[in-house]
C-alpha cells in the first residue's frame, strides 16, 4: 500500500512490527477488515486526534486498502459506513477525517460521492527518517 501511494518500499519486519504495536494498544487505533469468503478484501484502521476546541476525538481513516479485483465494487463505502455509524453512536467523537494524495483523483471521487468534502485545511509536516 505504501509503494502504491507513496512511493515509499517498507520492510515487512517494520510494518508488522508497527501492527503488532498497535493490536497491543487499543489506543493507538483500531483496524476495520472486509471479508469475502474468509479472504480479506479491504481494509482501513481508525486512529485518535483530540480536539480541544472541540472537548472530543476525531477519528482519521488512514492505512486505507482495496484489493485490486475488488476495487468499485463498494468495499470502501461499506467500511466508511460503518465507521461513520459507530463514531456517530459516541459522544466522545466530534467527527471523522481523512487525508488523500492530492494527485489521487480517484480516491477524492469516492470520498465526495460518500458526502466526505475537503476542507481548507493543508497538511504540513516534518517527516522523519524511517527505520528510527
Amino acid at each position: 500500500m505504501a509503494l502504491e501511494t507513496e512511493g515509499r518500499r517498507l520492510g515487512p519486519q517494520r510494518v508488522r512490527r508497527g501492527v503488532k504495536a498497535l493490536l497491543a494498544d487499543a489506543a493507538k487505533g483500531t483496524y476495520y477488515v472486509a471479508e469475502s469468503g474468509g479472504e480479506v478484501i479491504g481494509q482501513l484502521l481508525i486512529t485518535y486526534e483530540w480536539s480541544d476546541w472541540r472537548n472530543g476525538n476525531f477519528w482519521w481513516i488512514q492505512s486505507v486498502f482495496v484489493a485490486p479485483d475488488w476495487r468499485g465494487r463498494g468495499v470502501f463505502k461499506v467500511l466508511h459506513a460503518h465507521v461513520e455509524r459507530l463514531a456517530q453512536k459516541r459522544k466522545d467523537v466530534c467527527g471523522v477525517r481523512l487525508y488523500v494524495d492530492a494527485h489521487n483523483t480517484k480516491a477524492k471521487e469516492v470520498y465526495a460521492r460518500l458526502g466526505l468534502r475537503a476542507t481548507h485545511y493543508e497538511l504540513w509536516e516534518t517527516d522523519f527518517v524511517l527505520g528510527r
